[in-house]
């Protein structure tokens, strides 16, 4: 299963790299540059991506109740980095 979500801000690339920076020390396999992130949680994979004004995820899960555990656990991490403004997160599931 695979639910992603298209976040618009100004800020995508700085998102990116702080997540990306947070997970690094939980996750040792998790790659990243400027504009790409592979992180390798235990219960599934998620790529986050950065494009001028585009934050987009995408988690690949096995199941429904992983979807929603992984989509709050990324959703709330980044909502904290970007306390300054209000992100819409809408996932959507395929």
């Amino acid at each position: 299963m695979i639910s992603t979500a298209k976040i618009e801000t100004a800020h995508a690339g700085k998102y990116l790299v702080q997540l990306a920076k947070h997970w690094s020390h939980r996750f040792p396999d998790l790659t990243w540059n400027e504009t790409r992130a592979d992180i390798p949680f235990p219960a599934g994979q998620c790529v986050v991506t950065s494009k001028e004004n585009v934050l987009s995820i995408a988690l690949t899960v096995p199941d429904e109740e992983t979807a929603s555990r992984l989509e709050n656990v990324v959703a709330e991490h980044l909502k904290r980095f970007a306390f300054r403004e209000f992100l819409e997160i809408v996932w959507q599931r395929a």
